[in-house]
């Protein structure tokens, strides 16, 4: 009888390791595959500047430009080819315009006060270098 229970405890204990191992030798064969998370990567929002800007007095750090047309520049740094001439005159301008910068393909202005001025070429009548 002792080694009744003897053998039954022994296949009792090997069931046991057989059912503990084949579960863990079944789960070899199971894959769980998550969808792909699509990563999207917004680019940031940059306006688009003006093609044409007209304005009375234009006070920025930095004016940027194709071209630029002025009465009177006042400026730190100019960047660009500067025309200086009496043939320039810029009418019928009319706004203010204040901001840490103004873009735009050509700008028109009366009057321009800026740190920076950037721009391929800048026709102006007077110059104003701070």
């Amino acid at each position: 009888m002792v080694e009744r229970k003897r053998l039954l405890t022994s296949v009792f204990i090997a069931a046991a390791v057989m059912t503990g191992s084949g579960v863990v030798a079944s789960a070899n064969h199971v894959r769980i595959d998550a969808p792909a998370v699509p990563s999207v990567v917004t680019p940031p929002t940059v306006p688009t500047p003006a093609q044409t800007l007209q304005a009375e007095e234009i006070k920025a750090d930095v004016v940027r430009a194709n071209v630029i047309y002025a009465n009177k520049l006042q400026a730190d740094q100019v960047r660009g080819t500067v025309y200086q001439g009496r043939q320039v005159k810029v009418n019928d301008s009319q706004g203010r315009i204040r901001a840490p910068e103004v873009v735009a393909s050509v700008i028109y202005a009366d009057e321009i006060s800026a740190n920076t001025v950037v721009a391929e070429q800048v026709y102006v009548r007077e110059l104003d270098r701070r």
